[in-house]
């Protein structure tokens, strides 16, 4: 079977480099906020033009850190996509927040930002753009926004690392730097995996950076002095050595995915079944996920059954919309209340992407799915 992601291939071609940071942890024993993490922490921070960033457990405790740090309080709303993994309401959720759901654009699955001015109220005190698949959400607008009533913007960056925005003066800026925090996980399969769970969140404001660190540190900043409620919150050392042999190839990664989505757009394109992603004007695409939108008269479970028989994965991100899940069932939000994210859950469908995935990988991938197709549908 073809996999999503192709991980052993990946450590196969960076194994010396794995593994001596990985006895190195061993060997000086250094398992909690060791060298490892703190050197980490500073190469990625210069990865992404300067920022501070600070390690964490997982992508969903940044989320938390985040609004922990900024002191958000119970009733508070913060608006974000309905078409985003669970974990971007559930941290909005877990504090006694409120999540206010929007709809997205049709075309790049990113936040709208009319939607987003639509949902401005009284308690909204924050908005939660998602990075969604590998490309950045449309930031200026929304930074206008929050300028303009005053408030934060949390980036969940957990699916486009190295992604970078371009803004109307033709400036770049990397994914997760341009708001107040920037919140990622470095889930393995993600474009900067560890062999784990870990995640980080970036800021360019120093006092917020030691409120963050302060936060994910169980409320202290001086040991045994807990000035607040915080969390336990570390990206252990072994996940740190991961992650610092993978970082200086992050950029070769992403490239290679980016070619892997270029030759499926290439060979499927044509499909009058398939639309293939859409990459924003203002962003690179880093493509976490290539992502299909079948037509509508095409049977999404049927294509999946044929894709199995020829021996190559597919996923669905994501088969139900946040505004439709029991866990956030709200009476604001019925059947058809943002009718993009419904037709997208619907429809979408993801083919393998990853490192490791040839032109000519992706060209046999592409064949097949065609083949497939001439079989469903003539």
């Amino acid at each position: 079977m073809r996999p999503m992601v192709d991980l052993r291939t990946q450590y196969l071609h960076i194994r010396d480099e794995v593994d001596r940071n990985i006895a190195e942890v061993i060997e000086n024993t250094a398992f909690i906020n060791g060298p490892q993490v703190k050197a980490f922490a500073l190469e990625l921070g210069a990865y992404l033009d300067g920022v501070e960033v600070i390690p964490c457990a997982n992508g969903t405790d940044a989320l938390q850190i985040a609004m922990m740090a900024l002191g958000l309080q119970p009733g508070d709303e913060l608006i974000t996509a309905s078409f985003t993994y669970v974990a971007t309401a559930e941290a909005i959720a877990l504090l006694q927040l409120t999540p206010v759901l929007v709809d997205v654009d049709p075309e790049t699955f990113a936040l709208d930002p009319e939607q987003v001015r639509a949902a401005i109220g009284p308690r909204t005190r924050a908005v939660v753009p998602v990075h969604l698949f590998g490309q950045c959400a449309p930031m200026e607008p929304i930074l206008a926004l929050a300028k303009a009533h005053n408030l934060y913007v949390i980036e969940d960056t957990a699916q486009a690392i190295g992604a970078r925005y371009r803004d109307a003066n033709g400036h770049s800026h990397h994914a997760g730097t341009m708001g107040d925090i920037g919140c990622t996980s470095f889930f393995p399969s993600k474009n900067l995996g560890c062999y784990g769970d870990g995640g980080a969140l970036f800021t360019r404001n120093s006092a917020l950076a030691n409120r963050i660190r302060m936060v994910a540190n169980h409320g202290q900043s001086v040991q045994y002095h807990h000035d607040e409620i915080g969390v336990n919150s570390r990206l252990d050392s072994l996940q740190a050595a991961v992650l610092r042999a993978k970082l200086p190839h992050l950029d070769r990664y992403n490239s290679a995915r980016a070619t892997a989505a270029a030759t499926y757009n290439r060979i499927l394109g044509a499909s009058p079944w398939l639309k293939v992603p859409t990459t924003a004007p203002y962003s690179t695409h880093v493509f976490h996920q290539y992502t299909l939108r079948l037509h509508p008269d095409l049977d999404r479970q049927t294509l999946r059954d044929a894709l199995t028989a020829r021996d190559i994965s597919s996923m669905i991100y994501y088969p139900i919309p946040l505004h439709r899940q029991k866990a956030y069932l709200d009476p604001r939000y019925t059947e058809g209340s943002f009718p993009v994210t419904e037709d997208l859950c619907r429809r979408v469908l993801s083919l393998p992407i990853h490192s490791e995935l040839s032109p000519e990988g992706a060209t046999e991938i592409a064949e097949l799915v065609l083949d497939a197709l001439q079989e469903i549908k003539g």
